[in-house]
């Protein structure tokens, strides 16, 4: 009798702890799961808001996994006596992984619409960049006595074919990261015949603006390019310039003073301006920038220009490529997420139809419950979706 006494009240005990266990796992993660969905589709929610878009937007088939888990572990407490919070958590969580899965679902339709030979493994197993290599490594510059590489991505070479190239400039709000962000993009356009010139330039640090130096170093890497087009097999008439973020607004820039003779080579001859010009989620606006300061953008536009609007008014302007918009400029394509806080996908619309104005040749492109940066996901549909946008503008031939 006392045996069965104590096996029942064992059993009673581990009954506790697991519904223990469970209730409070299922707590935890439906918390986390519901902020995550909450600041996907309301990203004017305080700090759900930030991270939302970038998990939900980035990762929404993980999220919706996630939000199963979480139904199991509360349907266990639920099993397990804790009827009306397990049930109420069970149906949370439920409604979670259904928001999380139409998330998925819309930016699936969006990259069925951009033509896109869809991937699903890939947001699982290409999380990150991927370990790509690049095909070489040159010295394109060296200001200042201090060398800048560039990484060439290269197509197979097709005796008798020349293929379009793209020199591109990395994220990093002027002051950071390097040429290896753009490694992913960088391999999958070479497999899809187009040449990439991923480039370093001058990074702007405390007491070190390079708001004058920076814009050289993408006018030397084009020359550069267009230089050595015939040894890497390129269409010279084809060659772009465009960037991610801080890098996109460097590109326009650069291609924009380019064309309007507003930018003077301190050596050397100047190059041809480019054929086209990329913005992935760029500042088209250093003041607004300034004025903004989301994510470090107003240390960022100080950082670069050496101080603040009040101090070099002209420096701002200089390298806003609002300030350039003229007829007659490379055509355009404009890539924003919908959910960007930095460069807000309004600023980009009317920066676009403000080319469009001028007569310029512009596409603007707006990804579905996509925050800045949102290609940092190599594998993730929006991700996919937007280097076929990039694939189809730079193979476009509009001579």
């Amino acid at each position: 009798m006392t045996t069965h006494k104590s096996s029942a009240a064992s059993t009673r005990w581990r009954v506790r702890i697991l519904r223990g266990i469970s209730a409070v796992s299922a707590s935890f993660l439906a918390f986390l799961v519901v902020a995550i969905v909450l600041g996907a589709y309301f990203p004017a929610i305080p700090k759900a808001g930030v991270i939302g878009p970038v998990l939900g937007g980035q990762y929404p088939f993980h999220l919706a996994l996630l939000a199963l888990v979480t139904a199991v572990l509360a349907a266990l407490a639920w099993r397990a006596g804790l009827v009306c919070w397990g049930r109420t958590v069970t149906v949370i969580a439920t409604v979670c992984a259904l928001a999380a899965l139409a998330i998925g679902g819309i930016q699936f339709r969006a990259a069925q619409n951009a033509g896109v030979d869809i991937s699903l493994s890939e947001p699982f197993t290409e999380l990150a960049y991927p370990a790509a290599k690049p095909d070489e490594t040159k010295t394109y510059a060296s200001p200042e006595g201090k060398p800048l590489r560039v990484d060439a991505y290269l197509p197979k070479k097709n005796p008798g074919r020349k293929t379009p190239a793209v020199v591109l400039a990395h994220a990093g709000g002027f002051h950071t990261f390097d040429k290896s962000d753009l490694r992913g993009t960088g391999l999958w356009l070479a497999d899809h015949d187009v040449a990439v010139f991923a480039v370093d330039y001058r990074l702007a640090g405390p007491d070190r603006p390079t708001w004058n130096k920076a814009p050289q170093d993408l006018v030397s890497a084009l020359r550069w390019v267009q230089q050595n087009a015939d040894m890497y097999g390129i269409d010279s008439s084809r060659i772009s310039l465009g960037g991610m973020s801080a890098g996109g607004t460097l590109a326009m820039n650069t291609a924009y003073r380019l064309h309007n003779g507003t930018i003077e080579v301190t050596d050397g001859t100047t190059p041809k301006p480019p054929a086209s010009v990329v913005g992935f989620y760029p500042g088209t606006d250093v003041l607004q920038m300034w004025k903004d300061d989301v994510a470090g953008t107003c240390e960022a536009a100080e950082m670069f220009t050496g101080g603040t609007p009040e101090q070099y008014p002209d420096r701002y302007r200089e390298v806003s490529p609002t300030s350039d918009i003229r007829p007659g400029l490379p055509r355009t394509l404009l890539v924003v997420g919908d959910r960007d806080r930095s460069a807000r996908p309004e600023t980009i619309t009317d920066f676009g139809d403000a080319l469009k104005k001028q007569g310029v040749e512009t596409e603007v492109k707006e990804l579905p419950f996509a925050e800045h940066a949102f290609d940092d996901a190599y594998g993730s549909l929006t991700s996919q979706t937007s280097r076929q946008i990039l694939l189809d503008f730079l193979t476009t031939d509009k001579r």
